[in-house]
């Protein structure tokens, strides 16, 4: 083992920020667990990174990747195959109309990044418009539309970024103000507003109902097309298909990732017919080596046979209230738990200090939890926790009361060092 750490500290770029990799050597992972080197079993209630959300090793995914990968699994980016043609049309029946083009390519920020390329191209604007606290990903029009993180100490941005302050619950006259803050620096040249419905990395907060119609007609005043990036609560998580359908908006461009590859990189952005025939018209070109690959494209068909049965969304609904109800029973044990928030399984909980959210975290993992905690400036930590669809209901009450013995383990050490 040290032997790997010492491999791992000399060959490998650190590329998390100031954050460690986690000290455990990962030997495999099924189900709702990781499994290290040494046989310790922990319980991931970060689905990897927010994306195995049919759990880890999943066997109908297992037994389509084998097969895929043993018949067609990349192809000339030109060239079409049956794989994504069916995850075209099946992801289209999925959503409501107009929205029935869809682009398939690999991560988040490739999405987006293909998103705002196709806004900027339909619009002839170049200005975007993205919530403070956001996260669309670390690629260049992604980042400069990202605020949570990431922004300093690599030189100028692409110009016309501007920023949106994230809604709270007096949210009309907050967003009248913010426009008129964008519209007074704009130079008449603004193409979208890319948001999350729920801004997971941003500390997992939900937009009051009403916000997003509102911005919607915010977004076409200005003749600016409205961009939902749902990487993390798209397919199913928040206990519907999509997020957006909670406040009955239908975006101009929905770009998927995450969720969708349930591990493996796959993502789509989704648009209407008007605004591909505008994009095709004028050229649009995003052209990389792994757009429409089969074998991404046939997990992604999985994906949706698993999670199309009535009854299994059933049964996530009720593990999401199964969640929500816990975590609200840790914040009355707990006066350290500032508040609890999310929608179905993507939940979170606040912590009132930064130091506090790391003890629970070295806590939790000690006790074979793994939670992945936000620190952002001006909040203590929240804990942004998005178990598998795919969990039962004893792993959920499990990773609960693990987490409630690490929270009154974390406050004892606390104090005993102060």
């Amino acid at each position: 083992m040290a032997d790997f750490w010492a491999d791992a500290d000399r060959h490998l770029v650190r590329y998390a920020g100031r954050a460690d990799f986690t000290r455990e050597i990962i030997a495999r992972a099924e189900g709702s667990f990781v499994v290290t080197e040494d046989g310790r079993r922990i319980l991931d209630f970060t689905s990897g990174q927010m994306s195995a959300i049919l759990g880890h090793s999943h066997p109908e995914i297992v037994a389509a990747v084998r097969r895929q990968a043993a018949t067609l699994d990349h192809l000339f980016s030109g060239m079409l195959s049956r794989p994504v043609v069916d995850l075209a049309r099946r992801l289209a029946g999925t959503l409501p109309s107009p929205l029935e083009k869809v682009l398939l390519l690999t991560t988040g920020a490739e999405s987006n990044e293909a998103a705002i390329r196709m806004a900027k191209l339909v619009t002839g604007g170049h200005e975007i418009v993205s919530f403070a606290r956001s996260w669309h990903g670390m690629t260049q029009a992604a980042a400069g539309a990202t605020y949570s993180a990431g922004r300093k100490g690599y030189g100028p941005a692409a110009p016309g970024n501007f920023a949106l302050p994230v809604p709270h619950s007096d949210w009309r006259p907050q967003l009248d103000v913010g426009f008129e803050m964008i519209d007074a620096q704009s130079v008449g040249s603004l193409a979208a507003c890319i948001v999350e419905p729920i801004l997971s990395s941003g500390g997992v907060i939900e937009p009051p109902p009403g916000y997003l119609a509102a911005l919607h007609e915010k977004c076409r005043e200005r003749g600016m097309l409205l961009i939902l990036d749902e990487a993390q609560t798209g397919l199913c998580r928040t206990g519907s298909w999509y997020a957006f359908e909670r406040d009955g908006v239908v975006p101009d461009i929905l770009t998927l990732s995450k969720t969708l590859g349930a591990g493996l990189p796959l993502a789509a952005v989704v648009t209407s017919a008007e605004i591909e025939q505008a994009a095709h018209d004028r050229g649009y070109l995003f052209f990389t080596t792994h757009v429409s690959d089969p074998l991404p494209a046939a997990v992604g068909n999985v994906v949706l046979d698993v999670l199309t049965p009535r009854s299994s969304r059933r049964t996530r609904r009720y593990l999401g209230t199964v969640l929500r109800h816990g975590l609200d029973q840790i914040a009355g044990n707990h006066e350290v738990v500032a508040d609890v928030r999310g929608r179905g399984l993507l939940a979170g909980l606040e912590l009132v200090s930064d130091d506090l959210g790391r003890r629970v975290t070295r806590r939790c993992l000690e006790l074979g939890l793994h939670m992945n905690i936000v620190q952002l400036p001006g909040m203590g930590g929240v804990f942004r926790i998005a178990p598998p669809l795919t969990a039962s209901e004893d792993e959920i009450t499990l990773g609960l009361s693990i987490l409630d013995q690490a929270i009154g383990d974390a406050v004892k050490t606390g104090s005993k060092g102060a």
